[in-house]
């Protein structure tokens, strides 16, 4: 199980893991549990930039459309072709095999980003 508390979080419901000067993203519970049932996920190309509050793709639900956005500034590395082949993976298993992409960033990337405890705050706000 992933430890929430040392991921990063966007207003946006986007979660942050940083390893080195990799950073992967995905949707917090909070987001999924809020879509229902994920049938389609739309993911960017390898090698797309970003910056912090673009839209990289979306997720379709038997209840709506949401953009994703991204929470980071950087150049896409990899993305889960898993999420892709079988979106329910975000209802499921959001912190662990429902990861969206990951992405190269400078440093400071996390600057503005939420703890944990400011996530929860913000969603029961």
């Amino acid at each position: 199980m992933t430890d929430l508390t040392t991921l990063k979080y966007s207003e946006e419901h986007e979660w942050v893991a940083l390893d080195g000067a990799v950073a992967t993203v995905g949707i917090t519970d909070f987001a999924a549990d809020a879509l229902g049932d994920i049938v389609f996920v739309e993911l960017p190309a390898v090698g797309s930039a970003f910056s912090r509050g673009d839209v990289f793709g979306e997720a379709e639900s038997t209840k709506s459309v949401s953009e994703l956005y991204a929470p980071v500034t950087g150049t896409i590395t990899e993305i889960n072709q898993a999420v892709v082949d079988d979106p329910a993976l975000l209802n499921s298993s959001p912190f662990e095999d429902a990861w969206l992409i990951k992405v190269e960033v400078a440093d400071g990337a996390l600057d503005g980003l939420l703890d944990r405890d400011a996530y929860v705050a913000h969603t029961e706000g």
